[in-house]
């Protein structure tokens, strides 16, 4: 309970901390939330790109070290999990587009100032929970495809290709991984569409955040699900060729969720605002103390 606080600080602490209000949305929304991405990305592209090359690293890496061990079966389930994993990724992307939204010029330093955020260690525990939906779903996709085809892998890719597009187990294979695939998307979804902006701009908890983003998706499931495909269309697309096309379309997506979030939480309006500076009565006995002698009304 605060206690010999001034009454307006109080109140400005509770509006902070009310509940966020969620807003509906439509699909026009969507296509402007891409925009202002865009134009985000293309005022701070160098910065954008530098921290977001782990991507397209991290993609040519796994499509080695999957082809060196012949479990090609994992490669694509590999490639489809980054969007599991790049709502907390794109952490300093959330951080340039608040500096740009607030009329910054952001650098790349700006963006590593995510790390000093109160909400932190909260974006790290749901980071973490995505890490681990990550991880269930590259084992349950290995599963699915020893159910399929057994424990014998492909000597090579064309062998791979052929066993995936001319058998019918290959076609059930495709069907049911999609399908399960969709199912972690859309839990991943629901739980960080909006979270991992809210703790930034908010600092709200991490529970907290992930009860708004389902809210949200709840409150507006053809626009979410629009945006969720968005999402993965423009990841496959960017996988191509060897996973470079990334280095943009993860930046320009990560911008993007800013500002859909920006859409889709009613900003805070704070409902007193500070009483004016007035000047007090200066004597010469105060001198030199009385030339700094500014002081809130209320004090």
């Amino acid at each position: 309970m605060p206690t010999s606080v001034p009454g307006n600080v109080t109140t400005l602490a509770s509006d902070a901390a009310a509940a966020p209000v969620i807003r509906t949305i439509g699909l026009a929304d969507l296509q402007d939330a891409l925009r202002l991405g865009w134009e985000d990305f293309k005022a701070v592209p160098s910065h954008a790109i530098i921290l977001c090359v782990i991507y397209p690293v991290l993609g040519l890496v796994l499509a080695r070290t999957v082809l060196g061990y012949s479990i090609l079966p994992l490669l694509f389930p590999l490639a489809a999990g980054f969007a599991l994993l790049g709502p907390f990724c794109a952490l300093g992307l959330y951080e340039l587009s608040y500096r740009r939204e607030r009329g910054e010029q952001p650098s790349a330093a700006d963006a590593l100032e995510v790390l000093r955020s109160p909400s932190f260690g909260a974006m790290l525990g749901l980071g973490a929970l995505l890490l681990a939906l990550f991880i269930v779903w590259i084992a349950t996709a290995q599963a699915i495809y020893v159910a399929t085809f057994g424990y014998e892998a492909a000597a090579e890719i064309p062998d791979f290709v052929r066993r995936i597009l001319t058998t019918s187990q290959g076609w059930w294979l495709i069907v049911v991984g999609c399908g399960t695939g969709f199912l972690f998307a859309l839990v991943a979804l629901c739980i960080s569409v909006v979270s991992f902006p809210l703790m930034l701009d908010r600092h709200a908890g991490a529970a907290d955040a992930m009860v708004t983003s389902m809210q949200a998706v709840a409150k507006n499931p053809v626009p979410m699900l629009a945006w969720g495909l968005i999402v993965a269309v423009l990841l496959v697309i960017g996988s191509l060729p060897f996973f470079l096309g990334l280095a943009i379309v993860v930046p320009v997506l990560g911008h993007a969720t800013w500002h859909l979030y920006r859409k889709v939480i009613e900003p805070v309006v704070m409902s007193h605002a500070p009483p004016p500076l007035v000047k007090t009565p200066r004597y010469a006995a105060d001198f030199p103390v009385s030339l700094f002698q500014w002081r809130r009304r209320d004090r």
